[in-house]
């Protein structure tokens, strides 16, 4: 159909320069002079304001108005029925809110984000405040343009997880609460573990040098992929088939720059196996952070901690650390590995206790949008909050609001949920997998991946947006979202480890 391949032309140039706002996004992340963060912010605003007016031009909506009835007529899974139900639905909110503010909006958060790193290094709270004053003000306006939300952080958390609002979200992360907390208090009453083996010099370079064994094992394609460094890692997509990632290293402990690099390749796997028929498109990326995360985690976590992975690559890591490790056995280092402690940094956090602080920033979320809690009071209710509910005194704000870059980049709300649906995912999809192919275990023992790998591509990443998240769920599971198997694996895993942890 003509019209149609009129429409796929439009979407390409607005995806263009999508794709020119994720490079001075990198950019800004990696390599900027600190000095032009007022220029990128201008130079982002003025983007963000193209690509939204290329999305509401009156063209979008003529071809919109002809391409609706026709795509009624197709299976409702092709496609180009879900293409233009997605791009429909983008341009209803997109209408809603004028170019103005997100010219605005994006200039904004440029500046904030580079205030935030000047403040972070500073252990200054002040310092940024004020900007964060204005993203608060931003969020809510933008809360405004969608009159008909029950709730004030609904339209923010559609953004990236449409359909789990507040009224789902907060039962469900209670839900979860009730299930780690009397957990976390079993774990205090068993031995400590030592975490002093991981707790060594190990340089930079040679953990650069095992990280890249890792990966290529993992299936990374390094011909459609680049890692460097940022404050805080995070993976982007450039253009098709341009997919950045960062991490950081850090030379006294030698599972961080490792599980980071995990975490950002579990979703560069994602990007990478989308189909390319969804290239330029608004389908060419993940359903929602939620399922996003589900994928990092579940690399991260349920592969990369688990213990046939570290029977495989131990001893490769004892060979590049033979000083360090190589009078350690095995298990002394994967009970490091699982050392369960409450800490202040939530990217650092244990299994156990990693949720806590993410509902901990969903409800702060909720209470700066709503007005109960006011920005300059911010960095207190942090503290009362890690003390109440992880037993953590927060004496630094680099280590308390100042930690994460969300905030600081973005609007506020809707920030942090889908980690902990990532989390809730990541076991269901893996029991999946392991329920259609029960040699995956086995295989990770010998350091193979390409039978998860290729279960993951088929029921998940080649679809890229094209099924809601409640689809994939059910497509790939058979199941709704379900907390089940989540709690079932922490139990599991960490009974072998902590003998007090009681079966649920």
């Amino acid at each position: 159909m003509e019209l149609y391949q009129s429409f796929k032309t439009y979407l390409k140039e607005y995806m263009t320069l999508d794709s020119f706002i994720h490079m001075l996004v990198w950019d800004q992340s990696t390599n900027m002079p600190t000095a032009n963060a007022q220029y990128r912010g201008e130079q982002i605003g003025f983007i963000s304001k193209l690509a939204h007016e290329k999305l509401v031009d009156p063209q979008m909506g003529r071809l919109l108005n002809q391409l609706v009835p026709w795509a009624a007529t197709l299976p409702a899974d092709s496609v180009e029925a879900r293409l233009v139900a997605e791009v429909a639905k983008e341009y209803e909110k997109a209408v809603n809110i004028p170019s103005s503010f997100m010219e605005k909006f994006f200039g904004h958060t440029a500046r904030v984000y580079q205030t935030w790193v000047e403040a972070r290094e500073q252990n200054n709270f002040a310092l940024v405040s004020p900007l964060l004053r204005e993203s608060l003000q931003y969020s809510k306006e933008y809360a405004s343009f969608f009159s008909g939300a029950a709730h004030i952080a609904d339209p923010l958390i559609d953004r990236s997880d449409e359909g789990m609002y507040v009224h789902v979200l907060q039962p469900l992360f209670q839900n979860l609460r009730t299930q780690l907390v009397p957990m976390i208090e079993q774990i205090r009453e068993s031995e400590p573990v030592d975490r002093k083996p991981l707790l060594q010099h190990f340089p930079k370079q040679k953990q650069l040098q095992f990280i890249d064994v890792v990966l290529d094992h993992l299936g990374i394609d390094r011909t459609r992929t680049r890692q460097d460094f940022s404050p805080h890692p995070f993976m982007i997509r450039l253009a098709g088939d341009d997919i950045r990632m960062t991490t950081r290293i850090r030379e006294w402990e030698v599972t961080d720059g490792l599980f980071s690099s995990i975490h950002e390749t579990g979703h560069a796997l994602y990007e990478l196996g989308i189909s390319s028929e969804l290239f330029d498109t608004p389908l060419m990326k993940g359903v929602s952070s939620g399922l996003h995360e589900s994928q990092s985690r579940l690399w991260e976590n349920l592969v990369g901690k688990s213990r046939e992975f570290w029977e495989y690559f131990y001893p490769k890591l004892q060979s590049v650390f033979p000083t360090q490790l190589g009078s350690i056995p095995m298990e002394t280092f994967y009970r490091a590995m699982h050392h369960v402690s409450p800490s202040a940094i939530r990217t650092e956090a244990d299994e156990i206790t990693y949720n806590l602080h993410v509902i901990i920033r969903f409800d702060l979320e909720l209470d700066l949008l709503t007005g109960k809690l006011d920005i300059v009071d911010l960095p207190e209710a942090w503290r009362e909050r890690y003390k109440t509910d992880l037993g953590v005194d927060v004496t630094e704000v680099k280590d308390g609001v100042l930690q994460d870059v969300h905030w600081f980049a973005d609007f506020i709300g809707g920030q942090f949920q889908g980690y902990t649906i990532g989390n809730i995912l990541s076991c269901q999809l893996f029991e999946a997998a392991k329920s259609a192919h029960p040699s995956i275990i086995k295989e990770m023992g010998h350091g193979q991946f390409d039978t998860l790998h290729r279960w993951l591509k088929n029921n998940i990443y080649q679809h890229g947006k094209k099924f809601s998240t409640t689809e994939i769920i059910q497509r790939a599971t058979g199941q709704s979202l379900t907390i089940d198997p989540y709690v079932k694996y922490l139990t599991e895993k960490y009974q072998t480890i902590y003998p007090t942890l009681q079966t649920s």
